[in-house]
C-alpha cells in the first residue's frame, strides 16, 4: 500500500445495515457484532476508555492553551466521544478545551443514530447537538461544535486514509472498533502507523481488545503496551503509550507547508469586519480569545453588505481540490449558520438550482454527476419539468439541484457575527502592520497604534496593501446587483434560488435582487445603467416565464430607474481563498529558488512566515460558502488544534502557493 494512500473519491458513503432484534443495542449485519455491551455500553466505556486513558486526573490537571485531543478509531454510534465529554465536563477547569477526532467508513443513518443514543438518557444533553449537527454520509471532514469548549471533527471515510491526512497531534487514543476476528482492516499496521504519526510524545491509547496481532501491531508501531484488567467478562484489555512518535514526513514534497511554530494568543487584531474578518473574529472567541475587529466604515459593509445574496457553489466536472474545498466549504456553513440563527432570520436553505442553459453546460453537469455520485439531498441532477416544480416557476431547463444551500443576508450576518461576545469592534483604517516583541503594532490612519499577539488579513481587495502581504497576487472584481421593487404586486412565488449566468434568490421585503455582474479588474463603485440592462438580460434569459410575469404586473424594469448596489471582490489568479499564514516573500524566493531550474530539486527548509500573521481574502462571489470554514482553519491553526480539513486541503489553501507557482513556472 503507498502512503498515504489516495484520496478516496467524492462520493457517498454506505450506511450500515443495523439489526434492532436487541432492543438494547444494534448489531451491523455486516461485521456480525454489537455498537456497544448490552449490559452495560457507558460503564465499559468508561473502564476501557477514560480510565485506560486517565482521563479524569489528566482533565483536571490540564492547563495548556491548546485544547486537549482525542483520537478514535471508530465513531460508530458516538457513545465513546459523548462519555469523554461527560468526563471533560465534570473534571476539567473552566478555561480548558476539549478537541474530538473519529473516523468511520460507515456513519449511521439519523434515526438511527437516535435511537441507538436514546438508550443513555444521562447523555441526551449533549447527543442532541450531535444528532442536530449529524454530517451527510460524504467523504471528509465535518467540524460540529457539541458545546462552547468542545469540537468533534467526524472523518468520514477508510480509517487509514483518514488518519494519513490527519494534520493534528493527539494526546490519547481510543482504539475501538469491531472485534479484530470480524473486522481486521480496523487494526491493521498501516492505521497503527498512522496513529502514530499523528501523535504528540507521551500520547496514551486504550482498547479492549488482547489479540496478538493487535500487539505486534502496536509494537510494530512505536506503542509500548501492557495488559490491564478488562471489563465484565472481559479478562484482559491493552493500554500503553508512544514516547517517541515517528517523524511525519507527508509534506517532504512540500516542505514550505509545514506549519509555522504555534504562538500564545490572548488578542488577536482582525483587519475588516465582511463575512471573512467576521467569521474569523467569530471563531475566535468562541475559543476565549479577546479581539479587536477593525473596519473603516462598519461591518457588512463592502463586498459582504448587500442585503441578500446565494449559498452556492459550483463544482468541477472532475474531483480537484479546489472542488472538495468548496463541497466542504457548503456543508460546514449549513451547519454554522443552523448554528449561528437557528431561528433562520438571516438565512433560509430553500435550494438553489444551477440551471443547464446551454449544451456545453449540460455535458458538464452529466460528467460531474457521473464522477461524483453524491446523496441526492446534497447535489441531484433534475429535468426542466422538476426544476419547475421545485422553483415555482416554469424553467426551459433542468440543472443540479442543491436542496440544502439557499440565501443569506451577508450584512445582518456580519453585524451578528461582529456582535458576539469577546468581539469589539474598532471603526479605522489600518495603514501599517510592524512586528514588535510583542507581537505587532497596528498603525491606524490617525496616527493611533494598537497592539496584538496576531492579526489576521481579510479586507477583500486591500489585503495585499501590506508590505508583509503584497506579494500575493489578488485581482480586483466589480459586482453590481439590482434591486426590484415588486410594491405588493401580484407576481409568481419564486420557492428556490436560481443561477445560470447570474443569480436569483427569492424575493425579500418585497424586493428582488438580480445579480451579479462580473468585471475583473474593474475598481469603479458608481452604478451603471448598462450592468442593470445586462442583469435584467440574464434574467429574462434564465427565468423567461418569470419575467414575463413581472412584466405583466407591471413591475418597474426600466434600467434607468433601477436601483442596486456596487461591491469589489477579491479573487485570486487560481479562483481559491488564501487562508492560512502569510509567507515571507523574500525567504521563499530565497529558499525556493532552485525550483525555477528544476521542479524536482526540492530544499528540505520549511516555509518562512510572519510570526503571528495570518491572511484570509480572495473568497470572491462565494464568501459565504467558503469564508466560515476557512476561519475555523485559521483558527485551529492560530489555537494549535487539528484543523477541519485534510493536509492537502489545508496546502491547497495557503496563501504561499501562488509563490511557488510562479517559481515552478518561472523556468
Amino acid at each position: 500500500m503507498t502512503f498515504p494512500p489516495p484520496l478516496a473519491p467524492l462520493s457517498a458513503l454506505e450506511h450500515p445495515v443495523l439489526d434492532w432484534s436487541d432492543q438494547a443495542a444494534p448489531h451491523s449485519r455486516h461485521f456480525g457484532d454489537v455498537y456497544f455491551s448490552r449490559q452495560s455500553g457507558q460503564a465499559e466505556t468508561e473502564h476501557v476508555f477514560l480510565k485506560g486513558n486517565d482521563l479524569p486526573g489528566r482533565f483536571v490537571a490540564w492547563q495548556e492553551p491548546r485544547p486537549f485531543v482525542i483520537g478514535e478509531t471508530g465513531f460508530g454510534t458516538g457513545l465513546n466521544m459523548l462519555c469523554a465529554v461527560a468526563c471533560f465536563q465534570a473534571h476539567a477547569p473552566p478555561g480548558a478545551r476539549l478537541h474530538l477526532v473519529s473516523t468511520e467508513r460507515f456513519p449511521l443513518q439519523r434515526d438511527d443514530l437516535a435511537r441507538a443514543l436514546s438508550a443513555w438518557p444521562v447523555l441526551t444533553h449533549l447527543a442532541r447537538p450531535l444528532i442536530d449537527q449529524w454530517p451527510l454520509p460524504v467523504g471528509g471532514v465535518h467540524r460540529l461544535w457539541l458545546d462552547e469548549r468542545v469540537i468533534l471533527d467526524l472523518h468520514f471515510g477508510d480509517s487509514v486514509e483518514r488518519l494519513a491526512r490527519l494534520d493534528g497531534k493527539v494526546d490519547a487514543w481510543f482504539l475501538d472498533g469491531f472485534a479484530p476476528a470480524k473486522n481486521p482492516e480496523m487494526w491493521q499496521l498501516a492505521l497503527l502507523k498512522a496513529m502514530a504519526a499523528a501523535s504528540r510524545p507521551g500520547a496514551t491509547f486504550s482498547t479492549f481488545t488482547c489479540a496478538g496481532v493487535v500487539k505486534r501491531g502496536l509494537s510494530a508501531a512505536g506503542f509500548a503496551w501492557r495488559k490491564a484488567p478488562g471489563f465484565g467478562r472481559k479478562r484482559e484489555m491493552l493500554r500503553g503509550e508512544i514516547e517517541r512518535p515517528p517523524q511525519d514526513d507527508f509534506r517532504h514534497d512540500t516542505p514550505w507547508f509545514v506549519p509555522p511554530p504555534a504562538r500564545r494568543a490572548r488578542h488577536v487584531a482582525v483587519i475588516g469586519a465582511g463575512v471573512a474578518g467576521a467569521s474569523v473574529a467569530h471563531a475566535l472567541a468562541r475559543r476565549g480569545i479577546s479581539v479587536t475587529l477593525l473596519d473603516r466604515t462598519a461591518p457588512g459593509a463592502g463586498a459582504s453588505g448587500n442585503d441578500q445574496g446565494a449559498l452556492y457553489v459550483k463544482l468541477a466536472a472532475q474531483t480537484n481540490l479546489q472542488s472538495r474545498f468548496y463541497l466542504a466549504g457548503l456543508q460546514h456553513s449549513r451547519r454554522w449558520l443552523a448554528q449561528l440563527d437557528p431561528e433562520n432570520r438571516l438565512w433560509r436553505d430553500c435550494g438553489v438550482l444551477q440551471l443547464a442553459t446551454n449544451d456545453r453546460e449540460a455535458r458538464r453537469q452529466a460528467r460531474f454527476l457521473a464522477n461524483h455520485p453524491l446523496p441526492a439531498s446534497l447535489v441531484e441532477g433534475v429535468d426542466a419539468a422538476t426544476a419547475s416544480a421545485r422553483s415555482g416557476i416554469r424553467l426551459e431547463h433542468g440543472g443540479l439541484d442543491y436542496p440544502n444551500a439557499g440565501w443569506v443576508r451577508p450584512r445582518a450576518i456580519c453585524q451578528r457575527l461582529a456582535a458576539a461576545p469577546g468581539i469589539m469592534f474598532r471603526q479605522g483604517t489600518v495603514e501599517h502592520l510592524v512586528s514588535s516583541d510583542r507581537g505587532w503594532q497596528l498603525v491606524l490612519a490617525n496616527g493611533e497604534r494598537l497592539e496584538a499577539d496576531h492579526v489576521v488579513i481579510a479586507n477583500a481587495a486591500q489585503a495585499s496593501r501590506f508590505a508583509q502581504s503584497e506579494a500575493l497576487p489578488l485581482r480586483v472584481v466589480r459586482g453590481q446587483i439590482t434591486q426590484i421593487e415588486l410594491d405588493g404586486k401580484a407576481t409568481p412565488e419564486l420557492k428556490r434560488v436560481v443561477c445560470a449566468g447570474g443569480y436569483v434568490p427569492p424575493p425579500l421585503d418585497g424586493r428582488l435582487i438580480v445579480g451579479a455582474s462580473f468585471r475583473p479588474n474593474d475598481s469603479g463603485q458608481e452604478l451603471r445603467d448598462e450592468e442593470h440592462a445586462a442583469n435584467l438580460a440574464e434574467l429574462a434569459k434564465t427565468l423567461p416565464a418569470y419575467f414575463e410575469a413581472l412584466q405583466q404586473a407591471d413591475v418597474e424594469l426600466d434600467p434607468t430607474r433601477l436601483q442596486g448596489r456596487v461591491a469589489l471582490r477579491a479573487a485570486s489568479p487560481d479562483k481559491t481563498p488564501y487562508a492560512g499564514p502569510v509567507p515571507v516573500a523574500k525567504r521563499w524566493h530565497e529558499d525556493y529558488a532552485m525550483l525555477a531550474k528544476d521542479a524536482r530539486r526540492i530544499p528540505a527548509t520549511p516555509g518562512a512566515h510572519h510570526p503571528g500573521l495570518w491572511i484570509s481574502t480572495a473568497h470572491g462571489s462565494r464568501g459565504f460558502a467558503s469564508a466560515p470554514l476557512c476561519a475555523e482553519i485559521i483558527a485551529s491553526r492560530l489555537c494549535d488544534e487539528p484543523p477541519p480539513l485534510e493536509r492537502e486541503l489545508v496546502d491547497h489553501l495557503h496563501p504561499g502557493r501562488r509563490l511557488i507557482r510562479e517559481l515552478i513556472t518561472s523556468q
